[in-house]
């Protein structure tokens, strides 16, 4: 046995009563009843004690209980030196109730100081006081010499094991706290990945209609300081207003996909390039359904793709292909090119990197790169 062992306290759950099953408890209580009445049986079973004996001995069995109940607050508390004098106030009264012919309650305090030591002071203390206590009861014990072996060894096999006990609860209820703070850390991360997710949607909602919208009132600003017809200015501001319908219906999807009940993507997609002249969609693979946060990912991906398309290929040919694959879904833009807008630099040009951030915050890809005819945005997404 290790240094540590000898000079290490059982922990403070071996100690306490937290954990203790109903059954446990009833025994406990129990055995301290079958105790007291042990010594209060063993103090007033005496043929002439007299009514002050007999107050002098109740004073002895209360004295001794608050000594006792002092003990376990003390060890509870890891301080050994109040423990050990508890404890040697035991022993005293002990050695003063055999003194005065209370041979019972005599026996039933040492054996008990040396279970309760054994039980709940470090090994080096607790070797010394169960030591001391046990020969105490040899001594004064009026059985055979082999039942007062059994006995002491029964004792002290009683106290180790009662340790061994305790510190196995110990054990368990330090675990069960480890387990309850681990699931508590995990909630907590599920509760901030759970807002983080949600911040990106209404940025990206936000994002991707605000920004339309700045485009087309942009527009309209600049065609009236320049004196333009009533016409062209009232197309950019019913464009406008289809931004911000658009934009509403993207925060009622936003919203139904935060709530996990998300159309069809093939669906969407359809519904998205009907809304755009010259776009249209191919979806490739097995259709599957897909987990929320890749199916957001390829709408948001798909939308502030054919928004820098408005921007900066006006008149262009759009197509979206989708591809289930087998360990990945892959979307594919591609416009043939065209005029750019003259406001193609308002908004904040955060629309892709976003989108890039999010892939990768999946483990998957984006790349927006120009190609022969116009330009390309591929997104990549494991699944």
């Amino acid at each position: 046995m290790s240094g540590d062992a000898w000079t290490r306290w059982p922990s403070r759950e071996a100690l306490g009563r937290a954990g203790t099953t109903r059954p446990r408890r009833m025994l406990a209580w129990a055995v301290r009843t079958l105790v007291l009445g042990t010594l209060l049986w063993g103090a007033f079973d005496h043929q002439h004690i007299g009514i002050w004996g007999a107050l002098a001995a109740a004073a002895g069995v209360v004295g001794a209980g608050f000594v006792a109940w002092a003990f376990f607050r003390t060890t509870y508390a890891h301080r050994l030196a109040p423990s050990l004098a508890l404890t040697a106030v035991l022993l005293a009264i002990a050695v003063a109730a055999q003194a005065t012919g209370f041979a019972v309650p005599a026996l039933v305090i040492w054996c008990g100081c040396a279970v309760s030591a054994l039980e709940r002071l470090p090994l080096a203390a607790a070797t010394p006081v169960a030591a001391v206590a046990l020969a105490s009861y040899s001594v004064f014990d009026t059985d055979a010499w082999l039942t007062t072996a059994v006995t002491v060894v029964g004792m002290a096999l009683a106290g180790y094991v009662l340790r061994l006990d305790a510190e196995a609860r110990g054990n368990a209820q330090r675990l069960l706290a480890q387990e309850r703070a681990a699931r508590a850390a995990e909630a907590e991360s599920a509760a901030l990945n759970e807002r983080s997710r949600i911040a990106r949607e209404i940025h990206d909602v936000l994002a991707h209609s605000l920004s339309a919208q700045l485009v087309h009132l942009e527009a309209a600003r600049l065609l009236i300081e320049r004196g333009a017809e009533r016409e062209q200015i009232l197309e950019r501001v019913v464009a406008a207003r289809g931004m911000a319908r658009d934009g509403l219906a993207e925060t009622r999807q936003a919203l139904s996909a935060l709530r996990g009940d998300l159309t069809p993507l093939e669906d969407f997609l359809a519904e998205l390039v009907s809304t755009a002249d010259g776009a249209a969609v191919t979806v490739t693979g097995e259709r599957r359904a897909l987990p929320a946060e890749a199916s957001q990912a390829v709408r948001r991906v798909a939308q502030e793709a054919l928004t820098n398309v408005r921007k900066h290929a006006q008149g262009a040919k759009v197509h979206l292909r989708l591809d289930y694959g087998v360990h990945e879904v892959t979307l594919d833009v591609r416009d043939s090119g065209g005029r750019t807008d003259e406001l193609a630099g308002t908004g904040g040009g955060y629309g892709l990197l976003g989108m890039r951030e999010r892939a990768e915050l999946l483990g998957g890809s984006l790349d927006a790169r120009p190609d022969d005819e116009g330009f390309v945005v591929t997104l990549k997404v494991p699944v």
